[in-house]
């Protein structure tokens, strides 16, 4: 896996409120990629293990660039604290202390920071509308067939409700499970698409 190719863990969604989206900038020599690497992979395998983890990844805005923007998201304040104050993210960051530097912090809940681009990165990066809606419809098309199968088999008389509550039913179900748990997953596993540049027309 290259410092480019963003990755997700999934843990068991045991905690309900307001995710939260930790974003990092950190500062990496070119020569010390390998191994900065492995420390960050070694940090989500350890951030797996506490409740409320979501999910991770990172991105550089050109190969060249010397900034990672790390990402990785919890369920709620309280999950992210409890990990933010483990012994073992302490000492994580101890081993990777002169391997990187830290430069910058920002917290963000509910959706919004999984569609976002490094600061360094031109304003034409942001990923265009049309991708955001397709990364969006990727993720609520397998989730809402699913839900109307498992509703229809389990529930046929729901096939029957009146068109208002049948849709209030379903968008309250699915639309946590898109904002807790599918677009984060969706966004993170199609970060490099979102955040390609647009291809250049070929001259004749």
């Amino acid at each position: 896996m290259t410092p480019q190719e963003p990755f997700s863990l999934q843990s068991s969604p045991e905690i309900a409120g307001p995710p939260v989206t930790v974003s990092i900038t950190r500062l990496v020599e070119p020569e010390r990629i390998p191994e900065v690497t492995r420390w960050v992979q070694s940090g989500v395998n350890l951030a797996n293990r506490y409740p409320g983890f979501l999910g991770s990844g990172w991105v550089r805005s050109t190969a060249r660039s010397r900034e990672w923007h790390m990402l990785y998201r919890f369920a709620d304040h309280d999950s992210l604290s409890t990990w933010e104050n483990s012994d073992d993210r302490l000492r994580w960051l101890d081993l990777g202390r002169d391997m990187v530097v830290e430069s910058r912090v920002e917290k963000r809940t509910g959706i919004e920071g999984w569609f976002d681009v490094p600061q360094d990165a031109p304003a034409s990066s942001a990923p265009p509308r049309w991708k955001q809606a397709v990364s969006i419809w990727l993720g609520f098309f397998p989730v809402n067939l699913v839900f109307t199968v498992l509703v229809g088999w389990l529930l046929p008389s729901f096939a029957h409700l009146a068109a208002l509550p049948r849709v209030l039913v379903t968008t309250l179900v699915l639309t946590p499970i898109m904002t807790f748990w599918v677009l984060p997953f969706v966004t993170t596993l199609i970060r490099p698409w979102l955040l390609a540049p647009p291809r250049r027309p070929r001259r004749p």
